[in-house]
């Protein structure tokens, strides 16, 4: 359909809310996905799918959308650039805490260290630790609904944790001495929400690599923990 609008691809109506739209895309895309042995499969149409989660699924590209349809002037806003300067912005707000925290003493050092970094930790590693196994059980059959029902309330229960961490992390400003370790926290938080959302568009697509890509990101935070760590056992 030359003329098929992104709303006529996704089947539903243009008033549809966000999760009318969500629960849309995963139907057709489990429907239409080449590797899901339906005799409906099709590259082109999965495409297509894809292409229209892609701006409607976004509320920010769904009002630019609508809005050009109706000849209304839009500039598309880049999901990306956004979530680059909202990061920006809060690392900037992490080093004014570093700032402002002038009294470096020892009680204020350990405080931060047992209140905030220790919690945030334990909660990044209840999101990392049942990863694998998550992914093994659901590798039994990706478009099984039960087995996907499990690795989303995985994804869900993260997301809950994340939550905590990122509220951990908020509410004490840390002392200048563990600036460093104040902005490795804040790396490790912003690659397992990057991490979380590309699995969850595995749950959307069932593009394998969306989760190749959250399997990597999860591996990092690893690694950069395991270096924060060695680092963190000098102020201790």
């Amino acid at each position: 359909m030359a003329h098929e609008t992104h709303y006529q691809t996704l089947e539903i109506h243009e008033t549809a809310t966000q999760a009318e739209i969500k629960r849309a895309y995963r139907r057709l895309a489990k429907q239409y996905h080449p590797d899901s042995q339906s005799s409906q499969a099709s590259h082109d149409r999965i495409a297509r799918i894809n292409t229209a989660y892609e701006i409607i699924g976004d509320p920010l590209r769904r009002t630019v959308y609508d809005q050009q349809r109706q000849g209304v002037a839009a500039a598309d806003p880049v999901e990306s650039a956004a979530s680059r300067a909202r990061r920006t912005a809060e690392m900037q707000e992490v080093y004014r805490y570093a700032r402002q925290a002038t009294q470096s003493s020892e009680a204020r050092e350990d405080a931060w260290l047992k209140l905030v970094y220790g919690p945030v930790d334990r909660l990044m590693g209840k999101i990392m630790a049942p990863l694998k196994t998550e992914i093994r059980k659901l590798s039994a059959d990706p478009f099984d609904d039960e087995l996907m029902e499990g690795f989303m309330a995985y994804l869900e229960q993260g997301r809950t944790w994340l939550g905590q961490a990122q509220g951990k992390f908020q509410s004490m400003a840390n002392p200048v001495s563990t600036a460093g370790g104040a902005a490795d926290v804040y790396h490790w938080l912003g690659l397992l929400e990057d991490g979380l959302d590309e699995l969850e568009r595995f749950t959307m697509s069932y593009e394998e690599s969306y989760l190749h890509t959250g399997e990597e990101l999860f591996r990092r935070v690893r690694q950069l923990r395991l270096e924060a760590k060695e680092r963190v056992k000098r102020l201790v």
